[in-house]
């Protein structure tokens, strides 16, 4: 009782601000089911994708699918015909899919990394909401070799997070007709209340590249509904197993050791670093992690980013997993929680609760030194390389509706000595149907903080007097048949800062608001686009005193057409400031972008393109120029099950004058992985980034440029996903200095 009534007296003034939005709640339609055959005894079956122990004739069969892409609102064709079987004992979900095809040779789907199944490739995706809210789900890919995906959907955003890996286990066995597909999804992974709670709520989909990138769904799901899991089905029959096992114990030990040598410009050195993650679940609502030294040296580097010459810092994902766990219950924004920040923790240590109208969690890491603090602007970002130590809390809590969820969370950074961030902030979100036409969302996020730490120049915390200021922000969605909109608006105050969130700028208030008129299908002469939208956004960021720092007004177009492809384009009316007082510059340029599966190798093309007249913001001078970002991404079959996987990567900036130093910012990337088995793989990056101020008269400004290179290349045998042996050599040159840093790491994980 004491986590529920904590939870509803922490949450209390947040929904009196709500009340009249649950006045407003209507009664939930009524959902369709899934059948499902609960086993009164563990299964013993043989996970061989085959379907053929006699406990599958017990399964009930759910063979009605719908087209969701390329076009929504119809029958599953009759030749792709799918059926989905689901059993349950104590321990586990098993699912039994068959998926007929015509022809077995036009299924893709090859050896790769783990989380690289994409739509390019013949799959079947489990997606699971344990609590029941349709607010976030569970989810799992394997293609038609065994490659697996999974990770976590929030639907408060319509995104997937692909950090967190399941202990899924899978089998897949191809027919002449089709293929077959086993998959055991441990109920210790799946997160979910105690006692009584909503029900669990599933949904199937089966991608089928060949067909024009059809993708099938479980449930009739349409394109204006806001988010991807809306329309769930029901699992029929959990509330017979969830009283038998809610309060099953769960652990999980994963003890770690790396070995490091390193030769840092000329310095050598060696480490040996053991570490421990822990996991334990003692009952169903709540789960704790621990870990202990964790070593993130061979998580992989971060993809070249270009930002031209704005001074504004941009935000990089996580991909280290203790910050993964239980991210549906922290589900906050970037400026209220951004987990980068923590650069080399010692220990961290973490609690989740879930109840069946209420979760909480909180967090704990002792930080060591070299993590970046921001200090927003209206016009730059100033970063400071931590010099110390600091230790990090995070309490989170949220209330569940019908329609709404509300919460309040405390944040708090402690670098000693008195110097310190603390932030306490509350946030919500609310959806509904806008009177039977079209789907409304409200989220909203506000926060106070207090600092008392400032920054010298070696990066040392010093304490201040106490800085108090605000943040608030609040985005509200339409979606309907006919129209797809978003207006949002944030205020950050002069002062405010979050050292455990992601606040680039302070001292703004900005606003954005994107139109766009869905069309429908059109015959485009070349092509036929299955969607087309008209779009015009707007944006605009002023100081405080009004004063503009950026307006952008932006018509354009977009569509969707064949081979998943998606082109917009847009014209740029836009004007932009570089510091304070200076002048508001006239940057007009068209704006276009495009991604595509041009064919079965080449999996992935992805480019923006801005051409027209650029600020220069360290010369206050416009000149033309423009930005470029584009990904490639092939797949290549060998011969004995060997696959290859070959993703490019480019990026570049520019600002050209007539009487100034040019200016230019250029990253490129390769990462190339060779699988020999679903359990070996080798990989290697190539990474260059360069950027500078030509050397060349008249100087005007001060010339400068920096050149970076990295090469790594790692082996890494995967015998589970929590038993990895790894080996790799990296090495890091800056153009700056002579030499380079070289390094050598071998790393064992063992779960048990």
């Amino acid at each position: 009782m004491f986590p529920r009534n904590f939870v509803r007296f922490l949450v209390f003034s947040q929904f009196a601000v709500s009340i009249p939005l649950f006045a407003a709640e209507s009664e939930e339609p009524k959902r369709r089911s899934i059948a499902v055959h609960v086993a009164p005894q563990a299964l013993s079956l043989q996970l061989d994708g085959r379907l053929d122990d006699a406990a599958w004739q017990l399964a009930p069969v759910n063979s009605r699918f719908y087209q969701y892409q390329p076009e929504d609102g119809r029958e599953a064709p009759g030749h792709l015909r799918t059926t989905l079987r689901v059993l349950v004992d104590k321990d586990a979900l098993v699912f039994g899919i068959r998926a007929w095809n015509g022809d077995p040779k036009t299924l893709n789907g090859t050896l790769a990394r783990r989380d690289k199944v994409d739509r390019d490739q013949d799959f079947i995706g489990i997606w699971i909401d344990p609590t029941g809210h349709g607010r976030s789900a569970q989810f799992v890919r394997v293609n038609v070799a065994g490659v697996m995906s999974d990770g976590i959907y929030r639907a408060d955003e319509d995104e997937e997070d692909l950090g967190p890996d399941y202990p899924v286990e899978s089998a897949v066995h191809l027919l002449p007709d089709g293929y077959t597909m086993e998959v055991r999804w441990p109920l210790s992974s799946l997160r979910f209340p105690y006692g009584e709670g909503k029900p669990w709520r599933l949904m199937l989909e089966r991608s089928v590249p060949h067909e024009d990138n059809m993708l099938l769904l479980s449930a009739p799901l349409k394109k204006e509904s806001l988010h991807f899991i809306a329309e769930m089905e029901e699992i029929d029959g959990m509330a017979q197993v969830l009283p038998t096992v809610q309060d099953k114990a769960f652990w999980e030990f994963r003890p770690e050791l790396t070995q490091r040598f390193k030769r840092d410009y000329g310095k050598s050195s060696s480490r040996t670093s053991p570490g421990m993650d822990i996991s334990a679940r003692p009952r169903a609502d709540w789960v704790f992690n621990a870990t202990l030294n964790p070593d993130f040296s061979q998580v992989e580097i971060d993809a070249p980013t270009s930002n031209g010459t704005n001074r504004i810092a941009l935000s990089l994902p996580e991909k280290r997993g203790f910050f993964l766990e239980s991210a549906d219950v922290l589900g906050m924004r970037l400026p209220a929680f951004y987990s980068r920040t923590v650069a080399d923790p010692r220990w961290g240590m973490r609690a989740t609760w879930r109840g069946a109208d209420a979760d909480a969690t909180a967090l704990a890491l002792d930080d060591r030194a070299g993590g970046v603090v921001m200090r927003g602007s209206p016009y730059a970002t100033q970063e400071h390389a931590s010099a110390g130590d600091s230790k990090v809390t995070l309490l989170r809590a949220r209330s569940h509706g019908e329609e709404a969820v509300a919460g309040v969370f405390l944040s708090d950074r402690d670098y000693g000595a008195g110097a310190r961030n603390s932030v306490f902030g509350t946030d919500g979100q609310w959806r509904t149907s806008a009177n039977g036409d079209g789907h409304l969302q409200l989220a909203w996020t506000a926060m106070a903080s207090r600092t008392t730490a400032q920054f010298d120049g070696e990066g040392q915390a010093l304490a201040s007097d106490a800085r108090n200021s605000g943040y608030g922000y609040g985005r509200l969605n339409y979606s309907s048949d006919d129209w797809s909109n978003v207006a949002q608006l944030e205020v950050i105050g002069s002062n405010f800062a979050n050292d455990n969130g992601f606040v680039p700028q302070a001292g703004i208030i900005k606003g954005d608001v994107e139109l766009n008129r869905r069309t429908g299908a059109r015959d485009l002469a070349l092509f036929e686009a299955y969607e087309t939208e008209l779009h015009l956004g707007l944006h605009e960021i002023r100081t405080l005193s009004h004063e503009t720092v950026q307006r952008w007004v932006r018509p354009g177009i977009w569509f969707y057409a064949g081979h998943q492809t998606r082109y917009w384009a847009e014209l740029g009316f836009d004007r932009q400031r570089g510091r304070t007082g200076a002048k508001l510059h006239q940057t007009p340029a068209a704006h276009m972008g495009i991604e595509s599966t041009p064919s079965s190798w080449f999996v992935k093309l992805k480019g923006e393109l801005t051409l027209g007249r650029q600020l220069d913001v360290e010369a206050d001078q416009v000149g033309q120029g423009g930005n470029l970002e584009l990904e490639a991404n092939l797949r290549f079959p060998l011969p004995a099950g060997w696959s290859l996987e070959s993703d490019h990567r480019w990026n570049r900036s520019w600002v050209k004058h007539r009487r100034l130093q040019d200016f230019s910012d250029t990253g490129w990337r390769w990462v190339g992985t060779l699988h020999a088995t679903q359990r070996d793989a080798l990989r290697m990056i190539v990474q260059n980034t360069a950027s500078g101020r030509q050397d060349l008269a008249p100087q005007l400004l001060e010339p400068w440029s920096e050149r970076y290179r990295h090469r790594s290349l790692l082996y890494k045998r995967t015998t589970r996903h929590d038993r990895i042996v790894s080996i790799g050599a990296t090495t890091d040159a800056n153009g700056a200095l002579p030499g380079s840093s070289k390094g050598l790491t071998l790393k064992v994980q063992w779960g048990i």
